[in-house]
Order: C-alpha cells, then sequence, then structure tokens
C-alpha cells in the first residue's frame, strides 16, 4: 500500500456518530480534527479503538472513544517516537510474529476510517498516480495502536505519552490488484466492534479471519487516476483527472 490517504468530511461524520453513541461529546472531537485529502506517515490520524477500562481485568468494562494518533506504529519498548524502519504499515500474514505487531494485536486493535487512499500504477513503463475508493461508502481500515512514553518526559506529564498506529495490509484481489499487490485491509462496518472489541485475544487465525470477511470489500473497490505529482490538501487532490 502506498503510503497516502484522504479524510473527508464523510469521514468526520462517522466519526462524530461514533463518539455520540459513547456518550461523549462530539465538540470535543471535531474541534480536535479537520477533513484532509493528503495524509502523509507520521501524520496525525483519527482512529476508533476500544480499551479495558482495567487492564488487569480482561473480562471487565470497556471504553469506546476516537483520538488523534501518529500514523507510524513505535512499539512501547522503542527508544524514539519515529524508528527509521517503515512502522506505518503492517502485514496481515505476519503481524501475530512481527515483535513490534505482536503485543498490539492481542488487545489493540483500531479502525482507521478512510474516504480513499492513493498508489501508483505502472501504464506504458510511468508511474500514474491513482486514487482507490469503495462506491457509496467509506473505507474501515483494520489497524493497531501503541502507546508510547517519551522517557525525556517526566512521569505524570500529559505530553509524554504519545498514541501511534499502523494500518494492515494484504494481498490485492479484484480490479484493484493491478493497481498495486497490496491493498488495505477494509473491513466491512458490520465489523468494527467484532475488530476493536479488546475481550478478544488477536492471533493469526482471528487476523485470517478478519481479512477474509474483508474480501468483498477488496473485491469491489475502484479507482481513478489523479493529478500527478499528488500535492496539495483539498478535495481537487482526489479528483480525476
Amino acid at each position: 500500500m502506498c503510503g497516502r490517504f484522504a479524510m473527508n468530511d464523510a469521514v468526520n461524520a462517522m466519526i462524530t456518530d461514533f463518539v455520540l453513541a459513547t456518550g461523549r461529546d462530539p465538540d470535543e472531537w471535531i474541534s480536535s480534527w479537520a477533513p484532509s485529502y493528503n495524509i502523509r506517515p507520521t501524520d496525525p490520524v483519527p482512529i476508533l479503538l476500544e480499551s479495558l477500562q482495567d487492564k488487569a481485568d480482561p473480562e471487565g468494562p470497556t471504553t469506546r472513544r476516537a483520538a488523534l494518533a501518529q500514523w507510524w506504529l513505535t512499539p512501547s519498548s522503542a527508544t524514539t517516537l519515529r524508528s527509521s524502519a517503515p512502522m506505518f504499515n503492517a502485514r496481515s500474514e505476519t503481524v501475530t510474529e512481527r515483535p513490534s505487531f505482536r503485543g498490539p494485536v492481542e488487545r489493540q486493535r483500531a479502525i482507521i476510517p478512510a474516504a480513499g487512499y492513493f498508489e501508483t500504477m505502472t501504464v506504458e513503463g510511468a508511474k500514474v498516480p491513482q486514487f482507490i475508493q469503495r462506491p457509496g461508502d467509506l473505507l474501515y481500515l483494520a489497524g493497531l495502536y501503541s502507546w508510547w512514553a517519551d522517557p525525556a518526559v517526566p512521569p505524570g506529564d500529559p505530553a509524554r505519552w504519545h498514541l501511534t498506529t499502523t494500518i494492515l495490509t494484504r494481498e490485492a484481489v479484484g480490479d484493484v490488484a493491478r493497481v498495486h499487490d497490496r491493498t488495505p485491509v477494509t473491513l466491512p462496518h458490520e465489523l468494527i466492534g467484532t475488530w476493536i472489541d479488546p475481550h478478544v485475544v488477536g492471533d493469526a487465525a482471528f487476523v485470517q479471519d478478519m481479512v477474509d470477511a474483508a474480501t468483498d470489500v477488496a473485491e469491489g473497490l475502484v479507482f481513478h487516476q489523479v493529478a500527478s505529482p499528488i500535492r496539495g490538501d483539498s478535495p481537487e487532490t482526489i479528483a480525476p483527472v
């Protein structure tokens, strides 16, 4: 998957509804984020997550919320916020084998809603950018999240904690496979709650079940050419040319 995607007003509306369902004030959410049509790795992106209220009680109550996260997962054991190795994508086939992702996949799973994402397609030897989306709906990208504590900031200071995230990818299927051989794991809306539920312990079988359930969405993805190079941050950035 290419390292850029877009979040428009429809994403904002979806997240607002998600926040409303938790009983929280959506005004707090709206004031903290604005749509962006050219999101790059390490940019802050909104994620939907559900966490245990008490980690010592894995069967206990949970809390759902939307939050901004750095699109570049940083393991809790890392010494710096941004490693040199790319951590904005995680391969679904090996996500439970990688030490950086093994912990988060168990109970720290997130949804990253998106209007679509960018990829380049080779046409007559040239790389031509494409915008990939789902007709009539948003993409609900399966992701992971991790909290990283900055050792340079004193304990108790809220600035010490950084929320980070990554997007799972899979082998491309359907027409979009002509653009690139990888695509995000695009879950159907009805599986958002299953994916983020921390009562469900994630393992390789669970991830594969979710990838399989995402296949119908992946097969229905469509794409169109956009301006090259990809620049700006407005609706025109994702407009067909």
